[in-house]
């Protein structure tokens, strides 16, 4: 099959109909299943109803190669079935407000359908809409579940820009005694901790936001990537389509009780349907009070919480940059291990 015989359609996912989204979330699901045969799947309707979330100030391109070009096997307005086959799906993702140079793309195509020329045909319609959006770095992502996806990053002409490791700590083997030992404080500490299950509570939303935004001070490496700047409006955004899609998404937040500044935060990602993988987000601690013991009491508080209120939970997975000394001395401390190596590339267009 050669480029003129990939036929890449636009797709928007909130007028789609049920049928096509699910057929995508089909495609999503199956590529992870192959990419990772031992873990719980993925839901495919639930990654269906995903392809439409975003943030307010977000916007979302996506494209897919059909296993039936002239759409006349698509599922009806209203379906549910799956009378045709999503062969590969991409999407270009952008923020209207900021870092206006950049955008991000993810690119998957079906086991089955490839070294057809699929994967080609969608980057050159990824790679026209960043154009047309005034955007002159792609960045995505590839992992060594997927062999191929290096080479391929590299015949697009793409840097590595930032090594990472995707690490996993069995619950059951974490060190007690250490969990324990990390959440000692001494007894005129000022500092306090607060946990949320739900949305975080109106008088702190302001301060959660500002506090989330320690995150720029993690590596990016080569990324040619501005601070990203987190309004407590995108907070809520981030809850609203986590309660939709039935993720719970505990946070555990460090206060000085002093001035009533947010020190550090902690959150994960955990769903019932998929009980037995935990996904670490974020651990981040001010620079200021760094060295004080909080990033290690924030990560033992949430083991703790986990095993609490996560029924079923066997492993955490975290993903952290390679030039992260320090994180991954704390997780490496904890019981993590490398699990899958990742690679952050950015494409510069001319």
């Amino acid at each position: 099959m050669t480029l003129t015989d990939v036929t890449v359609v636009p797709f928007a996912p909130a007028a789609a109909p049920p049928g096509q989204r699910l057929a995508v979330g089909q495609l999503i699901a199956d590529t992870f299943a192959s990419a990772y045969p031992d873990d719980p799947p993925l839901n495919a309707g639930k990654q269906a109803l995903e392809l439409g979330q975003q943030l307010p100030e977000e916007r979302t391109a996506h494209f897919v190669v059909w296993d039936d070009p002239e759409g006349q096997g698509l599922p009806e307005l209203g379906s549910s079935s799956l009378d045709s086959q999503a062969l590969a799906w991409g999407s270009l993702n952008y923020d209207t407000q900021q870092n206006l140079h950049l955008a991000h793309a993810r690119l998957i195509v079906h086991p089955h359908h490839r070294r057809q020329g699929l994967g080609r045909a969608l980057a050159q319609a990824l790679n026209a809409a960043a154009r047309r959006q005034g955007r002159r770095t792609v960045t995505f992502v590839t992992s060594d579940r997927h062999p191929g996806g290096e080479a391929f990053a590299h015949r697009l002409g793409a840097e590595a820009a930032l090594p990472m490791r995707q690490s996993r700590l069995a619950l059951a083997g974490v060190d007690r005694e250490r969990v324990e030992r990390w959440q000692r404080r001494p007894a005129d500490d000022p500092h306090r901790l607060h946990t949320w299950d739900a949305a975080v509570p109106e008088e702190y939303l302001e301060r959660v936001a500002d506090l989330m935004m320690v995150m720029n001070t993690a590596p990016r490496g080569g990324l040619d990537m501005d601070d990203w700047r987190i309004t407590p409006q995108m907070v809520r955004a981030w809850e609203a389509n986590a309660a939709e899609s039935g993720e719970h998404r505990p946070l555990l937040v460090v206060e000085d009780t002093r001035s009533g500044e947010l020190m550090g935060y902690t959150d994960v990602s955990w769903r019932p349907e998929r009980a037995a993988i935990v996904y670490q987000s974020a651990t981040a601690v001010r620079p200021a009070v760094r060295g004080q013991g909080l990033g290690k009491w924030l990560k033992a508080a949430m083991l703790d919480h986990i095993a609490q209120r996560c029924p079923g939970a066997q492993v955490i997975q975290t993903n952290n940059a390679e030039q992260n000394a320090a994180m991954l001395g704390i997780n490496e401390a904890l019981g993590f291990r490398p699990w899958v190596a990742i690679t952050e590339w950015q494409l510069r267009l001319k």
